[in-house]
């Protein structure tokens, strides 16, 4: 399982949020479960509260995603680039040919886009 976390479900995270403290949990102590934390998107949660980027990057369960040329040619036709990020993040890749769900507590911010999302609202 290929999970991307957004903004909003890295602040779940901070804030104590069940279902998101599962995945991470899962991510760090089961095989076959991965989480991913795109740079442009630990920005923005840590902007929103800061010191998140730093916890969630520290995390052994969690693999940050740089900002490599795909990526940043990506973000460059976007609004945003976290959601950009996030989205590129999810999309198929040769080692993850079934792309990635979108872990979110805002799923509605997700609806018309290209990608699956998990809804970590509890």
């Amino acid at each position: 399982m290929h999970i991307v976390l957004d903004e909003w479900a890295m602040a779940a995270a901070g804030a104590g949020n069940v279902l998101a403290s599962r995945l991470i949990h899962r991510a760090h102590a089961e095989a076959g479960w991965f989480l991913y934390a795109p740079a442009c998107v630990l920005v923005e949660a840590d902007r929103a509260r800061p010191g998140t980027a730093e916890h969630l990057a520290a995390l052994p369960g969690i693999t940050v995603l740089d900002l490599d040329l795909p990526a940043a040619l990506a973000v460059a036709q976007q609004q945003t680039w976290a959601a950009a990020h996030a989205e590129h993040a999810a999309q198929p890749t040769p080692d993850r040919p079934g792309g990635a769900v979108i872990a979110t507590t805002a799923p509605h911010q997700w609806e018309g886009r290209p990608v699956r999302v998990l809804d970590l609202t509890p």
